[in-house]
């Protein structure tokens, strides 16, 4: 009887010592290459293989190793087809909507300065709701997603170049408190 309680005590202590090593990531667990690890609480995965909340303190939305700390889209020139590399921080936002549905947010679209503005205000709104319209496919709910554009008006970038004009071709993302 002495044996059987001996063991289940053994085996509880390493039970309790393996728990607790797995709730702790140092800064060197996260160069070391590990595989992806999905957030519970947002759904975002992370490629370094930690939470970056297990090292940051505050809000997801502000956590810089997080996609969801980026929150413009770039848009080629007259288009607004959303390019294939910004597609994972918009599924990052859709998720953390699906799962925060108190949450609300504005799209903004905005243009560079060519074209009449006219022509701009509508290039700014098909962006913007190119982008709401990939977010509630991916989870995000309608109510929560409000699509509008400033056309020309709000420049990112002042200047009359090509690098201006890229920065300025834009659907910022803009979380309401």
């Amino acid at each position: 009887m002495n044996k059987h309680i001996a063991q289940l005590v053994a085996i509880g202590f390493s039970s309790l010592a393996l728990i607790s090593c797995g709730n702790f990531a140092t800064k060197d667990d996260a160069s070391s290459g590990g595989a992806a690890v999905e957030d519970r609480n947002t759904g975002v995965a992370y490629a370094d293989g930690i939470d970056s909340g297990a090292n940051y303190v505050g809000s997801p939305l502000d956590d810089p190793s997080s996609p969801l700390s980026n929150r413009e889209i770039y848009f080629d020139l007259n288009q607004s087809d959303i390019r294939p590399e910004y597609r994972e921080i918009i599924e990052a936002h859709a998720r953390y909507l699906a799962d925060n549905m108190g949450v609300q947010v504005t799209l903004a679209g905005h243009c560079d300065e060519r074209g009449t503005r006219e022509y701009n205000l509508a290039l700014g709104e098909r962006r913007a709701k190119a982008v709401s319209r990939l977010m509630s496919m991916l989870g995000a709910s309608g109510g929560q997603l409000e699509a509008m554009s400033y056309g020309e008006e709000q420049p990112a970038a002042l200047g009359h170049s090509e690098s201006a004009w890229q920065q300025n071709r834009r659907v910022e993302i803009q979380y309401l408190q």
